[in-house]
């Protein structure tokens, strides 16, 4: 049975700017904490770095032609921030300005929309030595003025923004447990980070709003990432942490945007540990989004710490254990080559967490993907167990669709393998095959058959 999806439902794919572009100092381009990061010994996989990446700052027009050639309706990719202004603020580099401006008008004339993200993680380097990244309240203004240079120059052909990619990694992972760029360890930098992170986007979204959305006609947003909690068993102590545990992660970025201030759980487990919004913060952050962007991948189950003491118990929704939450996986879910699960129902159930609590907004499936031992054999990528997941996933989502949940498109991460962070080269996540030596790229299977799904419009 065929079951098919809304009329105007968007497809796209998805990438980031350091994770593909390359070209790190090329035509002024400045220097990222990226650029940094991958230059101390031990914090990426191989000492790989993103100097070259897939080279797609050389290579987009062959790349947006690999994009027609799949039949992508959107292309969701971020602004590099130093590209644009190499000191974070000041002077414009006219040459990254003009990279962008010309891939926009490309897409455009192969009728794929653009939908741009204005930081997915590379900040300016100048910034992070001059005023220690996001631990400095003035980077929530400096990110504002650089937002304005974007949409004063390629506002008048994107029509779709989102200020922030992930905070809650940009927050969590890059100030509290070191995973990425700048490489923090701490338990309170965190809330400090995120709060700022938060501020900028109210900010962009006010000036937006204020000076550009009437005349550009565009919507703007943010995309948040969040993992469904399912509670181990049906006791009301595991209800409550399952729900504990999603507020302290989605809600974390989630509530502000849409209720003005953080989940009522966080204000009282950390107390004066987290910051609080003045009340023009609140009001520029309430409503802040036209849309909700949810990045998903995988699935935990959620329990009530037992036997131990709380503070000791290891969780991914805020900083250290705060959360007070045991997270566990069933041994018999599918993993992939990340090592995350493969939960096709906790998306269904994020999607109608998300519906009802922030009374049912539009969402976009901003990211969705799995990373697989992909190989080439005869110029063929046989990549079954991607198709199999995007099926399944997409299952689940047509579910939610039926259930009445607002779902307005998805985007495939990703378009390209590509450099995954910590990770280095040795996870791909692509529709398409890179040969990080040659810079050939190979169509795998599984973009064959997203296009044949994009084209139907259905499954």
């Amino acid at each position: 049975m065929m079951r098919f999806f809304p009329d105007g439902f968007l497809w796209g794919s998805a990438t980031s700017s350091y994770q593909i572009e390359g070209g790190w100092d090329a035509d002024g381009k400045g220097a990222s904490v990226w650029d940094a990061f991958c230059r101390e010994p031990g914090r990426v996989v191989n000492g790989d770095s993103g100097d070259v990446a897939c080279d797609h700052y050389h290579r987009w027009r062959d790349d947006v032609a690999l994009m027609a050639e799949m039949g992508l309706k959107v292309y969701r990719f971020s602004i590099s921030w130093p590209r644009i202004l190499p000191q974070g603020r000041g002077a414009v580099n006219e040459a990254g300005v003009r990279f962008y401006s010309d891939l926009i008008d490309e897409l455009i004339a192969h009728d794929i929309i653009p939908w741009v993200t204005l930081y997915h993680w590379d900040l300016p380097l100048a910034l992070e030595e001059e005023l220690g990244g996001w631990l400095h309240a003035d980077l929530a203004e400096i990110f504002s003025e650089y937002a304005r240079v974007c949409f004063d120059r390629l506002g008048d052909r994107v029509k779709h923004w989102a200020t922030f990619n992930e905070p809650w990694c940009a927050a969590m992972l890059s100030y509290g447990n070191g995973m990425l760029a700048p490489g923090h360890v701490s338990n309170t930098e965190p809330y400090v980070v995120a709060h700022n992170l938060l501020r900028a986007h109210g900010k962009t979204v006010a000036l937006y709003r204020q000076k550009f959305q009437l005349e550009q006609n565009g919507c703007i947003g943010i995309t948040n990432n969040g993992e469904w909690r399912e509670p181990l068993t049906a006791s009301p102590e595991d209800q409550a942490a399952a729900q504990r545990s999603i507020e302290f992660f989605l809600g974390w970025f989630a509530d502000p945007v849409y209720f003005g201030d953080y989940p009522a759980v966080m204000r009282e487990r950390l107390g004066d540990r987290l910051p609080v919004f003045t009340d023009e913060e609140r009001a520029q952050l309430k409503g802040s989004s036209d849309y909700f962007g949810l990045n998903h991948y995988s699935t935990l189950f959620a329990a009530e710490p037992s036997g131990v003491d709380a503070s000791a118990v290891a969780g991914n929704g805020g900083a250290s254990a705060d959360q007070g939450v045991t997270l566990s996986a069933d041994e018999s879910w599918k993993k992939t080559a990340m090592g995350w699960n493969v939960v096709p129902w906790g998306c269904k159930k994020l999607l109608q967490w998300i519906d009802e609590r922030y009374e049912h907004p539009e969402i976009y499936i901003t990211e969705n993907g799995s990373a697989w031992e992909d190989e080439i054999h005869d110029g063929i990528v046989n990549d079954t167990d991607r198709i199999e997941f995007m099926q399944d996933y997409l299952l689940a989502c047509h579910e939610a669709i039926e259930n009445g949940v607002r779902l307005k498109g998805y985007f495939a991460w990703s378009l390209l393998d590509n450099f995954e962070w910590a990770q280095g080269f040795g996870k791909r996540f692509g529709l398409i095959y890179v040969d990080y030596e040659t810079q050939e790229r190979t169509t795998k299977s599984s973009a064959k058959w997203y296009r044949n799904l994009m084209d139907q419009n259905a499954l």
